[in-house]
């Protein structure tokens, strides 16, 4: 959760039980937005199944959050079935909402989370084209390599420490009661 909202908004990490708000942003995007994210073109269906393993495979997420729904997405997810050295990121930002700094924001949460979980490296895969995904790359000083059409970018991120984790653990307490306030305000409006 960011301390200054963006544009009426918040950046927290989603809860496991709010997997469908991370779901409704994927299936928002245009095709093209959906090519840049997955570097192919994906269905609905895809999606769904996509966004239903997220906690499977014990990724983090993290959202931009406009009047409850995610319009931009970052997640971490650890190649493989358990955190180890290397994992994966990846961000996605609804068309409307981008070019507003959000994808930055968005990873240097995804690579403090990394770091504090004991990732070392941190492995980012887009087309070639998606320039705006390799400049946030170039701001956290990944390197790129171009191969098959794909630019595969690699952060180190550094060690953890107490104020990594400290201001992990307090943007998760924070968003968890966002979270639940949101969840109150949506039910109180439904049962008017």
């Amino acid at each position: 959760m960011s301390d200054n909202p963006f544009w009426g908004g918040t950046i927290r990490k989603l809860l496991p039980t709010e997997m469908e708000k991370f779901r409704d942003h994927l299936l928002r995007m245009d095709r093209a937005s959906r090519q840049l994210r997955f570097t192919h073109a994906v269905s609905d269906s895809v999606i769904e199944d996509y966004a239903r393993r997220m906690n499977d495979a014990g990724a983090i997420a993290y959202a931009y959050m406009l009047d409850g729904e995610a319009r931009a997405a970052a997640e971490l997810r650890p190649v493989g079935n358990s955190w180890s050295p290397t994992a994966e990121a990846a961000f996605s930002v609804e068309p409307a909402f981008q070019n507003r700094g959000l994808g930055t924001e968005l990873m240097g949460r995804i690579i403090r989370a990394a770091k504090n979980r004991s990732v070392q490296r941190l492995v980012i895969n887009c087309l070639v084209g998606n320039a705006k995904m390799q400049s946030i790359a170039r701001k956290f000083e990944a390197e790129l390599r171009f191969e098959h059409g794909e630019a595969v970018g690699e952060i180190i991120p550094a060690q953890a420490n107490y104020f990594s984790i400290l201001a992990e653990a307090m943007e998760d307490s924070i968003g968890c009661m966002l979270s639940i306030l949101d969840y109150q305000q949506r039910t109180l409006a439904a049962s008017r």
